[in-house]
């Protein structure tokens, strides 16, 4: 837990940076918005599911 919060407290603007230039690397520039499709159709289809499971759950 305590690593936790020190780890979290030392992110700043230069390391946010260098995290978007590794990934722009890693990726290139045409695979960014494929990746970030997949993981909004994918959080959406968590959403949809959470919400049918708590209907069923109330029936």
């Amino acid at each position: 837990m305590i690593s936790s919060s020190i780890f979290l407290g030392m992110i700043g603007a230069p390391q946010i940076i260098l995290i978007v230039v590794v990934v722009l690397l890693l990726f290139g520039g045409k695979k960014i918005p494929e990746l970030m499709r997949g993981l909004g159709s994918g959080i959406k289809e968590f959403k949809d599911a959470s919400k049918d499971e708590k209907k069923e759950d109330k029936q």
